[in-house]
């Protein structure tokens, strides 16, 4: 299959994605008191979108860096692509029940906390099935070199630890995990993952 494709089905999927996660974020309108306390009262739900987006954006970007250096799609590759996908689109339904529970810290936010997390696992394990397969493929322009290897790896794994962490802590506190999911958000704004795909260690934004 010709790389384009795939690219094209993935940003297809981002973009309903991203757009998905709006959908929540809608008020009762006139007759239901002032817009502002409206407003007020969605707050979780705003937090919640613009964590998610983030979140969203952030794979969506570095899922292009990866895929940009594929020469060849093969079978394994299309189907890691469908793993990650499918926790893609899970985010807008997970995002939207923790907002619904979102500050609590009963049973229920516990469990909303835990399938918001657990979302951002899924995701994380996709994208790191795929990174996975780009190290042991031979269709790949400027490949890892086997000494950075495990180096680049531990950069991906982090993330999905953190998320880990956030699952477990969850059961206890549902804020201090949410909290640390947004700790992990701000661990990918700030980690440029995509240049351990150049072996020179070069920014990709540069080429």
């Amino acid at each position: 299959m010709d790389r384009s494709r795939l690219e094209a089905f993935s940003d297809g999927v981002f973009a309903v994605a991203i757009t998905l996660l709006a959908l929540d974020l809608t008020v009762a309108g006139p007759g239901h008191g002032h817009l502002i306390d409206q407003l007020s009262d969605k707050w979780p739900a705003f937090l919640a979108y613009l964590i998610s987006f983030v979140m969203i954006g952030i794979v969506w970007v570095n899922h292009h860096m990866l895929i940009r250096s594929v020469t060849r799609v093969n079978r394994p590759l299309l189907f890691l692509n469908l793993v990650l996908l499918m926790f893609v689109v899970l985010i807008p339904f997970a995002t939207a029940t923790e907002a619904d529970y979102f500050p609590h810290n009963d049973t229920d936010a516990q469990l909303a906390m835990t399938l918001y997390a657990g979302a951002f696992l899924g995701m994380s394990a996709g994208f790191a099935g795929i990174f996975e397969w780009t190290l042991h493929s031979p269709w790949i322009d400027d490949p890892v070199p086997p000494a950075q290897r495990w180096r680049a790896r531990a950069r991906f794994v982090s993330g999905g630890i953190g998320y880990i962490v956030a699952i477990t802590l969850a059961w206890w506190n549902a804020l201090a995990s949410f909290v640390l999911v947004v700790l992990i958000a701000l661990y990918y704004i700030l980690e440029n993952t995509p240049v351990a795909l150049s072996p020179a260690g070069d920014d990709p934004s540069d080429q």
